[in-house]
């Protein structure tokens, strides 16, 4: 029994002095003894005595190589007017600092809190494309140091940031996108740090989802950037996004399909119910400036045509040509109601002329009968007359004299004789006037020559006819085109 007793002592011993020797406590093996994390202060006490935090490590030898890699925790969001998209990830960086190794086993770590970064070396590591950022700090900063034995360490954190993305939206919104983040030493060149990107550089892109786009993939890459206080190194990550057309469809594209339709109910309408079809027209035309007014105010204001401008301006087009289309009907009906009116007013005035005329020359006809007898008798009465005085008179009303006056003579023998003197710059008015007088008959020969052209159209109701079949067809065509150019050359494009 004493035996068995002695051997449980011995036992309980041994099993203390094995967690002493590891650093645990025996009362709870998982938690540290107090002797182990006064080694550690200690340690790191030891580790940051005479540490200069403004010496890179391996100073004046070979460049310091520091590894990245990213977590993305979501996709914010992307904004076409500003050219920028927000995004919050979790940035790692891998460096080793021997001035920091504390054991010469790899698998001692020790976890300390973000405030250990502040008295320690730490890459200036910035995004070149950065517009706004900021670090996350509910509850505490989320900042994370793990130094190793060996004087690895691993720097973490989480942050959101507002990164520019300069898109392309000439096929917007059938547009695809390359957004990128860009990662860049600020003050150490290549000669001091280099960069690189670890076996696994991103994780999560995956899982993140965007409202408006679909993420198609991504691709990392190394390059060298020259600039004038030296050659960095970059690190880019680039995400492929492609827009997802379904809002704009029920948005735009849709609305501005039926308006577009609606407008041809007109070709319906009688034409002379002016104020239905007219209605119409503008409520169209107007509905279509709205549609055009909401989209541009979502966009940057950019010089070149979008994909969504041409659908646009067309279906504007289509809407203002139907509105057009009534003008014409309108114009041709009553524009040949009244020729009509016209021309039956001037036959007549021409009747009524006719009968007047006839009626004047019967009236003339009997005047000049009467008048002729009356001269006749009186003058038989003045041959006859015994008195001379009356005599003369009749042979001077009817003979003249030779070498008389000319007084005799009806006035319209006489001679009349007008002097006129030239006017300084008389000739350039009349030449100018002879020129615009030739351009006004040109113009009037050639708007004769297309009048004589054009088809007459007796029956307005043709010109509604027509329109109900030329417009859905000339729509349908346009649609057909523009859909297979952008889709088929955007999909070309991306590959």
């Amino acid at each position: 029994m004493k035996n068995f007793e002695w051997l449980i002592m011995l036992s309980v011993f041994f099993r203390e002095s094995v967690l002493y020797s590891e650093g645990l406590s025996p009362k709870n093996p998982m938690l540290p003894s107090a002797g182990t994390l006064d080694n550690v202060t200690k340690t790191i006490g030891r580790l940051l005595d005479g540490y200069d935090i403004r010496l890179r490590p391996n100073f004046g030898g070979d460049p310091l190589y520091v590894g990245f890699d990213l977590t993305i925790a979501s996709f914010d969001s992307i904004s076409e007017v500003s050219m920028d998209y927000t995004i919050t990830m979790y940035l790692n960086q891998y460096w080793k600092d021997e001035r920091l190794a504390f054991s010469s086993e790899e698998n001692k770590v020790l976890t300390l809190s973000g405030d250990f970064a502040e008295k320690i070396w730490v890459p200036d590591t910035f995004f070149a494309n950065d517009k706004k950022s900021f670090l996350h700090d509910v509850t505490e900063q989320n900042k994370m140091v793990r130094l190793h034995g060996d004087g690895a360490i691993t720097y973490g954190m989480r942050f959101t940031t507002t990164l520019a993305c300069m898109m392309d939206l000439h096929y917007y919104p059938l547009d695809r996108q390359n957004c990128t983040v860009e990662i860049e030493s600020y003050g150490y060149t290549v000669s001091d740090v280099v960069m690189y990107w670890r076996d696994e550089p991103v994780v999560g892109v995956e899982e993140a989802e965007l409202p408006q786009f679909t993420i198609m993939g991504w691709e990392t890459n190394e390059r060298k950037i020259k600039l004038a206080t030296g050659t960095y190194q970059r690190l880019s990550l680039s995400f492929k996004l492609q827009r997802n057309i379904g809002y704009f469809v029920f948005q735009t594209y849709l609305p501005s399909i039926l308006i577009v339709m609606l407008s041809w109910v007109s070709f319906w309408i009688n034409h002379e119910a002016t104020s239905a079809r007219v209605a119409l027209g503008i409520t169209t035309v107007l509905t279509m400036t709205t549609i055009s007014t909401g989209v541009r105010s979502s966009l940057p204001r950019i010089s070149y045509v979008k994909a969504i401008d041409i659908y646009l301006v067309m279906c504007f087009v289509f809407v203002f040509a139907a509105l057009l289309e009534y003008a014409a009907v309108n114009y041709t009906y009553w524009g040949a109601r009244a020729k009509k009116k016209k021309k039956e007013k001037k036959l007549r005035d021409k009747e009524e002329k006719e009968k007047l005329m006839n009626a004047k020359a019967a009236v003339e006809e009997n005047q000049d009968g009467v008048n002729s007898a009356e001269e006749i008798i009186e003058l038989q009465d003045l041959r006859m007359s015994p008195i001379p005085s009356l005599r003369n008179r009749h042979k001077a009303k009817y003979y003249k004299e030779p070498g008389g006056s000319d007084q005799s003579f009806p006035p319209s023998f006489r001679m009349h004789r007008n002097y006129s003197f030239p006017v300084r710059g008389g000739h350039s008015h009349h030449r100018k006037d002879r020129k615009r007088t030739r351009l006004l008959n040109q113009l009037k020969k050639g708007a004769g020559v297309i009048k004589s052209s054009l088809p007459k159209i007796k029956d307005v109701n043709v010109i509604d006819k027509y329109s109900r079949v030329v417009f859905p067809v000339s729509f349908i065509l346009f649609n057909v085109a523009y859909w297979c150019f952008y889709v088929m050359d955007n999909g070309d494009s991306s590959t």
